[in-house]
C-alpha cells in the first residue's frame, strides 16, 4: 500500500508526477478549486467579521471524496497545488476539508511547491516542505470576497436601472471602461489632411527614395502642407530648384546596440502569442497549461516542457541559465555568448509570485527535437517560449544606421536612411513583435548605395502623396493586456478570464481581432463611470490590487482592507438604488423630431436590445409610441435621426404572388416575410431592408411545406393531432404533448387510442416547444407585439428560470456549509 498521498490540481499533472515519485506515493488531482462561496446572498457577511460561507463544488465532490478516502490510509499528506495564491488557497481548502472529516489527526501535512514538472524539480521540492502560507490564503480570500461583494450588490442595481441579467465585476468593469473610452475617442476623432513629399533618386548603383525635411528654408513637418494645391506648388518649386539632380551635403554613420527582450512573463507571453500566433489569451493559457503539465516525449515518457506559466518574474534559475548558455555556444557559437548572463529587472512588487520567468524546462530540448510529439498549437507556442528564453541570454545586436542629407537647390533638402545589421546577436534567434512600426523599423534592412558629400545623385522624379491622420486603433487582446498591466489592473493570471467575461456577457464584440463595445456594454460602462466613478477608476483599482499584494506578503491585514472598501461602497449602492433614473442609466438619446408626425425620435436600450422610438415612451403617455429595432452593426450611440427614421419604413411591400400581397417586416422575434396571412422568419443572411420578392416567396413556401408535412393525422371534431416533431412522431392537442408507442404506426392510431395516450403520457407544452393546433393546421401567424402579451411571456419566463434555482438550493441544503470567519 502507498504510504504517502500527494495532491495536485490537474489529472495530467498527477499522471506525470506519479511516474517520478514511484510506488510509495498516491498522486491525486483536486481538479481545480474544491470549494467556493455559496452562490447566493449572505456568502460573505460584513456584519460578522466578513465571515465566508463555503460549499463543495458539485462537479468536484467525487474528487474530494477520492482524496478523503486515500487520506484515511496515508501516513502523511503533501499538498502540491500551483505555486501562487490560488494554489495556496486550494491547498488550504483541502486541508480544512480533511480536518473537518477527522482524517488528519496526527498525520503530518506538508505544502510543497515547484515551478516546473521535471524529476529534478519534484524531488527537490519534496526535500523542502513548508506549512500553508496564511498570508497568501488571506489575500486570495480577500480578493474573492471583494469580487463577491461587488458582484452581488452592484449587479442588481444594473438589473433595475439598465437591463436584467447584467453583471458588474471589480476588475472587468475598468477593463470595459478602457474599451468604451477608446471607442469614444475614435468617434470623436476628426481626421486631418496632410501631404508628404519624396524624391525618387536614380543612383547608378541603386535606386532609393528620400523624404523631404526642409522646404523653402524651413523645417518640413507633418502639417506643413495640408492641401493638394499647396503640395503641387511645392513639388514644382523643388523640381525646378533641383534641376535634375540632388547634391549630397552630409553622410552620417552611427552604430547602435539593441538588447534582447527579457524572457516571458504571463502577460508578455499572452501579448506575443496574440501578435505572432494569433492566439487569444485564453488559448495561450490553455496550450501553455498542457506544455507545463506534461507531454509524452518518446523514450523520456511524459515530461513538463515549460515552467509555470503564471508569473510576473523575468528571473531565470542558475540551472536554466547554464543550459541556455550551453545551447547558445553549441548552436550559435561562443561569439554569440556574453561574458556573463544577462539580467533583467522585474516590474512586479510581489516577490511571492515572482518565482521564475516562463521558460523551457530544458533548453536542450530544441523545438525541432520535440515538434513531432506536439500538436501544431503546442509546437508553435513552445518554439516561441524556447526562442525567447535563448535569445534573452545572447549578445546584443549591432546595427549600423546611415543617414544621407541631399539638397535640392539652396532652400530644399531631403533625407534618406538605411539600417543594416552588422552583428546579428540575439536577432539570429528571435525578434520581439510590435503593434505598430516606427520610422526606424521601416529603415531596418534597407541598404543605401555608397555616397559621399559633394556627390551628384540623378533625380528621377519628385512625388507628393496625400494622407489623413488615423484615429487611435481599437484594442486587440495584446494591446488590452498591455494596457491592463501598465495600469496595474488585475493580475496576469486573470487577464484571460476578464476578456472572456466581457465577450460572454456581450459587453464587447470582436471586429476582426479588435474589441468593439456593444450598446449594452457602453450603457453598463456609462452607468458605472457616472455613478460608481471611484470603483471603475484605474488608479483606485490598481491601488486595491497593490493592497491585496501587500496582504499576500504579510505587510497588511485583510480585515481592515475589507472594511475600508465595504463601508463607502455599500452606502453608495443604497443611495443609487433610489436616486438614478433608468432612462439616463441606459444611455437613452433624443435624436430629433419626426417630420411626418412632429413627435420626438429617440433610441433606447430595451429587454431585447437597442431600439428606436417615435413618440413619448413615458408610461402615462396618451398615445403609445412606435418602436423599431436597430439593424445589425448600428449603435444607439452613433445612429443619426435619418438612419433611425429609415427603421420605420417597415413593413416593406415587395409585390404580389398568387394574387396575394407579399411584404417584409420586423416583429418581436425578428424579421419576417408575409404573404396573405402566412408568416415566415427570415434567415440570418437575409436583410429585411434589401430582400427581394423571389427570396421572400421562397422562404414562405418553404415554411408552408414544413407545416404541411408536419401533420400525420387529424380527427374530425377533436383538437388532437398526430404530428412529426424534431425527435420523431408525437400527439398533441396544443396544450399537452403525448408519446406514441414504438411498436405503433403513427398514421394507424384511432381517436380513442390518441385520447387514451394523451391521458397517460401527456405533458404540458413547453413555451417555444411542441405544437399548437393553430401552428399545425396552418402556418403560424406573427404574434402580436402588444404589451400585455409581452408581460405574460415575461412572467412565464421568470417562473421557468426560478424552478432550477430552487432545486439547486434544495440540493445544496443537504450539504454541509462551511463558515470561515475572519481571524
Amino acid at each position: 500500500m502507498p504510504k504517502h498521498l500527494l495532491i495536485v490540481e490537474s489529472p495530467a499533472k498527477a499522471k506525470t508526477i506519479n511516474k517520478y515519485l514511484g510506488k510509495d506515493f498516491t498522486v491525486l488531482a483536486s481538479y481545480g478549486h474544491v470549494r467556493d462561496l455559496i452562490p447566493k446572498e449572505g456568502a460573505v457577511d460584513p456584519d460578522n467579521g466578513f465571515a465566508m460561507r463555503y460549499d463543495l463544488i458539485d462537479k468536484n465532490e467525487k474528487h474530494v471524496d477520492a482524496i478523503a478516502k486515500a487520506a484515511k490510509t496515508a501516513d502523511d499528506i503533501y499538498l502540491a497545488t500551483d505555486p501562487d495564491r490560488e494554489g495556496e488557497a486550494i491547498s488550504w481548502h483541502i486541508a480544512e476539508i480533511l480536518k473537518e472529516r477527522n482524517l488528519v489527526k496526527d498525520k503530518p501535512m506538508h505544502r510543497v511547491v515547484f515551478t516546473e514538472i521535471t524529476p529534478r524539480a519534484i524531488k527537490e521540492a519534496m526535500t523542502k516542505p513548508r506549512s500553508i502560507a496564511a498570508d497568501l490564503v488571506d489575500a486570495q480570500q480577500a480578493r474573492r470576497a471583494l469580487d463577491y461583494l461587488v458582484g452581488f450588490n452592484l449587479s442588481p442595481v444594473l438589473w433595475r436601472k439598465v437591463q436584467r441579467g447584467l453583471s458588474a465585476g471589480r476588475v472587468q468593469s475598468p477593463a470595459l471602461r478602457m474599451i468604451v473610452e477608446r471607442e469614444e475617442e475614435i468617434e470623436a476623432f476628426v481626421a486631418r489632411e496632410y501631404w508628404s513629399i519624396a524624391a525618387e533618386c536614380a543612383h547608378p548603383s541603386q535606386h532609393f527614395s528620400a523624404k523631404l525635411v526642409k522646404l523653402d528654408g524651413q523645417k518640413f513637418e507633418q502639417f506643413t502642407v495640408t492641401d493638394g494645391d499647396t503640395a503641387e506648388a511645392a513639388r514644382l518649386r523643388i523640381q525646378q530648384a533641383a534641376a535634375g539632380a540632388l547634391h549630397v551635403t552630409d553622410v552620417a554613420s552611427k552604430e547602435r546596440k539593441r538588447r534582447p527582450a527579457p524572457p516571458f512573463t504571463t502577460s508578455t507571453l499572452q501579448q506575443e502569442a496574440s501578435r505572432k500566433l494569433g492566439f487569444t489569451t485564453r488559448k495561450t493559457m490553455q496550450v501553455a497549461q498542457k506544455l507545463y503539465e506534461g507531454v509524452a516525449i518518446g523514450d523520456e515518457g511524459t515530461v513538463g516542457l515549460i515552467s509555470y506559466m503564471r508569473t510576473d518574474s523575468v528571473n531565470l534559475s542558475q540551472d536554466a541559465l547554464d543550459e541556455i548558455r550551453d545551447v547558445i555556444a553549441r548552436d550559435y557559437g561562443t561569439a554569440s555568448l556574453p561574458d556573463k548572463p544577462n539580467t533583467y529587472q522585474t516590474k512586479s512588487k510581489n516577490a511571492q509570485e515572482a518565482h521564475e520567468a516562463v521558460r523551457p524546462t530544458s533548453a536542450l530540448r530544441t523545438p525541432s527535437q520535440v515538434s513531432k510529439y506536439l500538436s501544431d498549437d503546442e509546437r508553435r507556442l513552445y518554439e516561441l517560449i524556447w526562442k525567447r528564453a535563448v535569445a534573452c541570454q545572447m549578445i546584443p545586436a549591432t546595427l549600423n544606421t546611415v543617414s544621407v542629407e541631399l539638397a535640392a537647390g539652396a532652400e530644399h533638402a531631403f533625407r534618406a536612411s538605411g539600417t543594416t545589421v552588422v552583428v546579428p546577436g540575439f536577432l539570429a534567434v528571435y525578434e520581439e513583435g510590435k503593434d505598430s512600426k516606427s520610422a526606424e523599423d521601416e529603415d531596418e534592412g534597407r541598404k543605401l548605395p555608397k555616397m559621399a558629400p559633394g556627390d551628384r545623385v540623378p533625380l528621377d522624379r519628385i512625388s507628393a502623396e496625400q494622407h489623413f491622420t488615423q484615429p487611435p486603433p481599437r484594442f486587440t487582446e495584446a494591446a488590452l493586456v498591455k494596457a491592463l498591466e501598465e495600469y496595474g489592473i488585475g493580475r496576469p493570471s486573470t487577464y484571460a478570464s476578464i476578456i472572456q467575461t466581457l465577450i460572454f456577457r456581450k459587453y464587447v464584440e470582436m471586429e476582426g481581432r479588435s474589441f468593439r463595445p456593444s450598446d449594452v456594454g457602453r450603457a453598463v460602462s456609462k452607468f458605472l463611470s457616472g455613478h460608481f466613478t471611484q470603483y471603475v477608476d484605474y488608479d483606485f483599482t490598481a491601488k486595491l490590487e497593490d493592497e491585496l499584494d501587500a496582504v499576500s506578503r504579510g505587510e497588511e491585514e485583510w480585515l481592515p482592507l475589507m472594511a475600508r472598501f465595504w463601508g463607502p461602497f455599500n452606502q453608495l449602492v443604497e443611495e443609487k438604488k433610489e436616486s438614478v433614473d433608468r432612462a439616463e442609466a441606459s444611455g437613452a438619446r433624443e435624436l430629433g423630431t419626426d417630420p411626418k408626425t412632429g413627435k420626438p425620435v429617440s433610441v433606447r436600450l430595451g429587454r431585447f436590445g437597442p431600439y428606436a422610438a417615435i413618440g413619448s415612451t413615458a408610461e402615462d403617455a396618451e398615445e403609445k409610441p412606435k418602436f423599431a429595432s436597430l439593424r445589425p452593426g448600428q449603435s444607439m450611440h452613433t445612429i443619426s435621426l435619418e438612419e433611425a427614421l429609415e427603421l420605420f419604413l417597415m413593413p416593406r411591400a415587395l409585390g404580389q404572388d398568387n394574387g396575394e400581397d407579399v411584404s417584409v417586416g420586423i416583429g418581436r422575434f425578428g424579421p419576417f416575410a408575409k404573404r396573405g396571412s402566412t408568416y415566415a422568419s427570415l434567415k440570418k443572411e437575409d436583410d429585411p431592408y434589401t430582400i427581394d420578392l423571389a427570396r421572400a416567396v421562397f422562404l414562405i413556401e418553404e415554411k408552408e411545406e414544413i407545416a404541411r408535412n408536419r401533420i400525420i393525422k387529424e380527427f374530425d371534431g377533436s383538437d388532437i393531432q398526430v404530428l412529426n416533431g424534431r425527435f420523431g412522431p408525437y400527439i398533441s392537442d396544443g396544450k399537452l404533448n403525448g408519446k406514441i408507442p414504438k411498436d405503433r404506426e403513427p398514421a394507424s392510431l384511432s381517436l380513442d387510442e390518441v385520447v387514451k395516450l394523451l391521458e397517460e403520457t401527456g405533458k404540458p407544452v413547453r413555451k417555444g416547444f411542441g405544437a399548437k393546433k393553430a401552428a399545425a393546421k396552418k402556418v403560424a401567424k406573427e404574434p402580436s407585439a402588444k404589451k400585455p402579451a409581452a408581460k405574460k411571456a415575461a412572467v412565464k419566463k421568470t417562473a421557468a428560470t426560478k424552478a432550477p434555482a430552487k432545486k439547486a438550493a434544495v440540493k445544496k441544503a443537504a450539504k454541509k456549509t462551511v463558515v470561515k470567519k475572519a481571524g
